[in-house]
């Protein structure tokens, strides 16, 4: 018996059809505003930030500012930088947040709040003073110290590489150009803002993270 002809006709036109189907959809996702995710110019070639490099924040914001700009370089000296990050604060807080009969700790609320403020080396504010804030809730196991306290760093830093993100972001953001652009009509920092690099380990608020939650006479703690 015969072997099945082949059409090779029919084969070009699948393949032109398939190839028209892909076309077809790469312009509904341009039309969308659709795009790969890429690295973000920042509009500045050097930077200074006065948040130490030696602790997990510092290092993660210098990977991810690199990663966003290839083009920025990082600078130890404010007098050699086009733009200033500068950390004003960075506070971590641990809240009780709901409390059983017997006065025991059944969930925990974990705050943390970063401001930072971003200027020219003349002191005009591309970014005012700006405070991220981010909450999470935890369940909390007294019977369950040790894990539960893990839990708490782990969540703590996943919290902190949020905020890097978070912060990358707006350095890049095109509000950010604009201001550049338009510098002379900003406000300049009056405050002065102490340049020497700062410790970016959050400072506790709310008591000491790793302190085992006791109950006293009447649920007090």
């Amino acid at each position: 018996m015969a072997d099945t002809p082949f059409f090779p006709e029919l084969n070009r036109s699948l393949r032109r059809c398939l190839l028209l189907a892909f076309l077809a959809s790469c312009v509904v996702l341009a039309a969308c505003g659709f795009r790969l995710k890429g690295a973000t110019p920042m509009p500045f070639n050097t930077l200074y930030t006065n948040i130490s490099e030696n602790s997990a924040f510092g290092a993660s914001l210098r990977r991810a500012i690199l990663a966003a700009s290839p083009n920025t370089r990082i600078v130890n000296d404010p007098a050699q930088a086009e733009a200033r990050l500068l950390q004003l604060a960075n506070n971590e807080r641990l809240r009780e947040l709901s409390i059983d009969a017997e006065g025991r700790v059944e969930e925990y609320e974990l705050n943390l709040e970063f401001t930072f403020q971003l200027a020219d080396a003349a002191g005009h504010l591309l970014i005012p003073p700006t405070t991220l804030r981010a909450t999470r809730e935890l369940p909390y196991d007294d019977t369950l110290v040790q894990a539960k306290q893990s839990e708490i760093t782990t969540i703590f830093q996943q919290m902190q590489q949020s905020m890097v993100d978070r912060v990358v972001r707006l350095l890049s953001a095109p509000d950010v150009g604009e201001a550049i652009q338009n510098v002379q009509a900003l406000p300049t920092d009056d405050a002065p803002v102490d340049l020497e690099p700062v410790s970016n380990d959050p400072a506790v608020r709310g008591g000491n993270h790793w302190v085992t939650p006791t109950v006293k006479p009447g649920g007090v703690f």
